[in-house]
């Protein structure tokens, strides 16, 4: 949605578990707050000169470190994992270090 503005899963081909739809519905309604987010914990970068990719990984992982769904260690883990694979070690690192600053000062 944030690369080609179709609705969510409109691209994907067969059911998207609810888990998925939430994340990306709150994504979606949070994306201004959660590029705030990203814009602060990230040094000298604002989340739109980050890649789309890059960026909406974050966009879920904070949603997902915000509604404690799942342990610290495993939402970081899943989205460095998710960005090493469909970008680069570059891009893995970039996640891992602004999410690890999200985490250690959490939004007010």
């Amino acid at each position: 949605m944030d690369v080609t503005g179709q609705a969510i899963a409109s691209l994907y081909e067969g059911e998207v578990d609810d888990y998925a739809r939430s994340l990306a519905e709150k994504v979606v309604e949070r994306h201004e707050e959660l590029d705030s987010r990203i814009t602060e914990a990230a040094d000298e970068w604002t989340a739109d000169r980050l890649g789309a990719l890059e960026r909406n990984i974050l966009r879920l992982a904070i949603v997902e470190l915000d509604e404690e769904a799942v342990p610290v260690e495993v939402a970081i883990d899943e989205a460095v994992t998710l960005a090493k694979r469909y970008s680069s070690e570059d891009a893995g690192r970039l996640v891992n270090g602004i999410l690890g600053r999200i985490v250690k000062e959490p939004a007010a």
